[in-house]
């Protein structure tokens, strides 16, 4: 029988899992190869889940239930800063033409909560509204992991394995874009998730100076050559000021 923690990490593996299949839904099998975890395992959890509200099933798939939202508003009202970052996304977007996202640090992970879209016809499609990547991965990721003190940083590093994202994600490269990072102030992902899809960004900070949140440009790579890197750090690192100061006022 699972120890009460066991339990509760599984099933918060197996709810994520399906909200990464949102919002078409996910079959069992699907779900169990997401969440690492056995498929007859997460069979009963989604059936215990769905007892309660926190999922549902449509056909054959399964699909985040209403309860979930009734939580979700519940605390929002405690943690929801997407108002305050909406308009700087926007702004973002229309600024530059490119799509621009606000992400929060969450633990060791990055997670997208708003998408803006710029006029420019080719987009990137690496990020997406509720999509999560550790730190050190995609350019969000990075900025936030760059401005965590040293020891935190050598902390992650010699706890994680970022190498299932590509080779080009192992320590040293990771230390390096850490420090190219630290130098230009916004973290540049030139292409290592997907080849060809650019993406900067520059951190968000709380009250008390932490990287707590991202601001994101992406595109594709002819959109970020020559000079228009560090025009686009720039834009990024001021707004990011702008909402720091609104959200440390907050």
């Amino acid at each position: 029988m699972d120890a009460p923690a066991d339990l509760v990490g599984r099933t918060h593996r197996a709810l994520r899992a399906v909200a990464v299949h949102e919002p078409g839904g996910a079959t069992t099998t699907a779900v169990a190869r997401e969440a690492g975890l056995p498929r007859p395992t997460v069979h009963r959890l989604l059936m215990s889940l769905q007892g309660v509200g926190l999922v549902e099933r449509e056909s054959d798939r399964w699909v985040l239930g209403p309860e979930l939202y009734f939580l979700g508003v519940a605390a929002a009202r405690r943690y929801d800063v997407t108002e305050a970052a909406l308009p700087v996304v926007r702004r973002l977007a229309l600024a530059t033409g490119e799509s621009a996202f606000f992400s929060a640090r969450r633990g060791e992970e990055t997670i997208c909560l708003i998408r803006e879209d710029g006029a420019f016809p080719l987009r990137s499609h690496v990020l997406f509204e509720g999509a999560r990547f550790p730190l050190g991965v995609v350019s969000a990721g990075m900025v936030v992991l760059a401005h965590l003190p040293d020891r935190e940083v050598e902390e992650y590093l010699g706890r994680v394995d970022l190498s299932s994202f590509g080779p080009q994600h192992d320590v040293a490269e990771v230390r390096r874009h850490i420090a190219a990072t630290r130098m230009n102030g916004y973290a540049v992902n030139p292409g290592l998730v997907v080849e060809g899809s650019w993406g900067l960004a520059a951190a968000v900070f709380d009250q008390g100076g932490a990287p707590r949140w991202a601001l994101t440009l992406t595109g594709v790579a002819h959109r970020f050559g020559g000079e228009r890197i560090p025009q686009l750090g720039a834009l990024l690192l001021r707004e990011a000021h702008v909402l720091s100061e609104k959200l440390g006022r907050g």
